[in-house]
């Protein structure tokens, strides 16, 4: 057995004719979300990996092995339910909605700009479908969000991008502004005398 202890997330720093070249270990959601299990590479070596207590290993991780050895991960197709919103009665809102309604139960979601991924659960497509949202059972890779105080690169890439994207997103920016200007006259009104602290 070939002990793996590294994670290299999204094989950055890597070459990539390393990575092209490295193996490559498929493993479903309920595998990547322990820091200890067992695997077999595509070359038909086992691997034993043995990652710090909380890591999450996600699909275009590398795994660096004892020897040295690159192991690309690829999150496996494994059962899941895909929630879109109804074209012709709903809106894109109803997402928003459902992805509420679900995070207040915990439950791990993948979101994606036109819908949201689950594992399944016959409760909440119910739930989901009562909600007037389309629920459909398929196989594909699940890539959960990060929980918010999560340490896992997930969020940390997230954020970063997040981050960007509103620098250079003048609309954004002038809607921000908007509502504190907003917000502030409301506070100054309640609280006249407190309209000299802020100039």
């Amino acid at each position: 057995m070939l002990t793996v202890n590294k994670l290299l997330p999204r094989g950055q720093g890597l070459a990539s004719v390393l990575l092209k070249r490295a193996a490559t270990v498929e493993l479903d959601w309920d595998v990547r979300q322990k820091s200890r299990f067992d695997a077999t590479d595509s070359t038909g070596r086992t691997l034993g990996v043995f990652l710090p207590r909380g890591s999450v290993v996600r699909g275009s991780d590398v795994l660096v092995a004892e020897d040295g050895s690159l192991v690309r991960v690829i999150a496996a197709p494994q059962p899941v339910l895909v929630v879109r919103h109804c074209t012709e009665h709903g809106s894109p809102f109803d997402l928003l909605r459902a992805a509420y309604h679900l995070g207040n139960r915990h439950v791990q979601l993948e979101l994606q700009p036109d819908h949201l991924k689950l594992e399944p659960d016959h409760v909440l497509a119910d739930m989901l479908r009562q909600m007037h949202l389309v629920v459909t059972e398929t196989q594909a890779p699940f890539e959960p969000e990060a929980g918010a105080y999560a340490g896992g690169h997930g969020h940390h890439h997230g954020h970063g991008h997040g981050h960007d994207h509103r620098h250079g997103h003048a609309h954004d920016h002038g809607r921000g502004h908007d509502h504190d200007h907003g917000h502030g006259h409301h506070h100054h009104d309640h609280a006249p005398g407190r309209k000299h602290e802020h100039r």
